[in-house]
């Protein structure tokens, strides 16, 4: 949670949000459809399956 600040120093409220993208993941050795943060695939702590 934040605030969205304005040139006008307005406020407004605001979230992040992750960047989930909907891959084929290892889960348990078996490839399956999921919804994984790029941060998460960059680091390599979602094993894509192939």
């Amino acid at each position: 949670m934040g605030n969205l600040r304005s040139h006008a120093e307005n406020k407004s409220k605001r979230t992040w949000k992750p960047n989930l993208q909907k891959i084929r993941v290892l889960v348990q050795g078996r490839p399956r459809r999921a919804y994984v943060c790029t941060r998460c695939l960059k680091s390599g702590k979602a094993e894509r399956a192939i």
